[in-house]
């Protein structure tokens, strides 16, 4: 079903909020990762508005859509949208990263706050996500699965194997985003480990597989659809992204993968997000 113009205004807008909680929290905290989450602020916002079935009050219900964040230390995102969605109290987002609040610099698992699992080390959450998917098959249930992941994430042989069982089981309920914004913390990642064509990598190894523009939220919206269409095998979306979406001094540079911007850099992301 193609978005209405009324729709794709309000996920954008969503997604432009995303951004600015994104900024002001890894500011407030001095630390955290930035890069990563602007970049994926448009694809969070169009799986969590209008796909995503978790709301404040479904939150303890068995059969809910569930969600794990594979790369964890893009969780600035993740706690922006849960605030969105009514699930936290926007007032918690100052919390971020601070010392006994819930919202650390990686996921913790808290069913109350709609963190369906803890994230940070790097491979596991698709193995994480596709258990919550065949978990919900054999019972029958209407629950889909959706994790994100990355091409860095991608080097990781655990994501291959945690592919192989969730086309062998034929998990129609499981989408995977994956983040593919050709950077990792160490630099690019075509020069530190190329993982080559993901689309290619997925569809061999069983899944229905789609490239699709990450900042392009019809596109977005059409592979999700489609993926929900899938009945025989889960599905992967690789979303080609630009890290630090949205800020121009840190579009595509690997040294804001996970710096804080100071004072003045933060005033003038905001200023540009403003807009």
């Amino acid at each position: 079903m193609t978005l209405t113009p009324k729709k794709q205004q309000e996920i954008e807008a969503v997604a432009r909020q995303i951004r600015v909680d994104i900024v002001e929290m890894v500011h407030a905290a001095a630390c955290g990762h930035p890069g990563g989450p602007l970049g994926m602020a448009d694809f969070m916002a169009t799986l969590w508005v209008e796909h995503m079935g978790i709301e404040p009050g479904n939150l303890h219900d068995p059969k809910r859509d569930r969600f794990v964040l594979g790369n964890g230390h893009t969780c600035a995102g993740l706690y922006a949208v849960l605030a969105h969605k009514g699930i936290i109290p926007r007032e918690m987002l100052k919390s971020f990263r601070k010392l006994g609040s819930p919202l650390q610099g990686h996921p913790h698992k808290n069913p109350e706050l709609g963190i369906d699992m803890s994230t940070g080390s790097l491979g596991t959450g698709l193995s994480t996500a596709q258990g919550m998917a065949l978990a919900a098959k054999i019972n029958g249930w209407p629950t889909r699965v959706y994790v994100t992941s990355s091409d860095g994430e991608s080097e990781e042989g655990q994501i291959w194997e945690a592919a192989t069982s969730a086309a062998h089981y034929g998990l129609a309920n499981l989408t995977v985003l994956v983040d593919f914004n050709n950077i990792q913390i160490d630099g690019v990642m075509r020069e530190v480990m190329d993982v080559r064509d993901l689309r290619e990598k997925y569809a061999a190894f069983g899944w229905h597989a789609i490239d699709v523009d990450g900042h392009d939220i019809a596109a977005i919206d059409a592979a999700l659809c489609a993926a929900r269409e899938e009945t025989a095998r889960p599905s992967a979306l690789i979303c080609h992204t630009t890290i630090g979406k949205g800020v121009s001094f840190m579009e595509g540079k690997a040294s804001w993968h996970g710096v804080a911007p100071n004072d003045a850099e933060a005033q003038e992301a905001l200023a540009e997000l403003s807009v």
